[in-house]
């Protein structure tokens, strides 16, 4: 099977972007009674995962995306990932404002990708 670029890139940022939301916000659960660098340290080993597969998948995506594009798709990845770790992971409750802020990604990346052939 081959892929295109822009879905192995898409495909790796997701799962890159899985580590990096535990990096970043498990300790929060998990080490709260811990000192602050116990959480780093942890934070940092768990992120060496995300840089391995966050930095070929920008490689591959930038085949066929502009940086602006890469950008746009990293962060709705990002709150796509976001949304149910807060609420199933860190017992967040759900708001209506996770729709309106995904709604404005949307947007964002519709005018990422409208006109991709032309020189923004």
């Amino acid at each position: 099977m081959n892929l295109p670029p822009a879905v192995i890139s898409i495909g790796l940022l997701a799962i890159a972007n899985v580590f990096m939301t535990f990096a970043w916000y498990a300790h929060l659960k998990n080490l709260s009674t811990k000192p602050w660098f116990i959480a780093a340290l942890a934070s940092w080993g768990i992120a060496l995962f995300e840089y391995l597969l966050q930095v070929p998948a920008n490689r591959i995506g930038y085949q066929t995306m502009t940086l602006p594009q890469l950008k746009i798709v990293q962060e709705i990845i990002t709150l796509t990932v976001f949304v149910p770790f807060a609420v199933l992971y860190m017992r967040t409750p759900i708001k209506l404002d996770y729709l309106w802020a995904g709604l404005c990604m949307l947007a964002a990346a519709w005018f990422m990708f409208r006109d991709s052939g032309a020189p923004a």
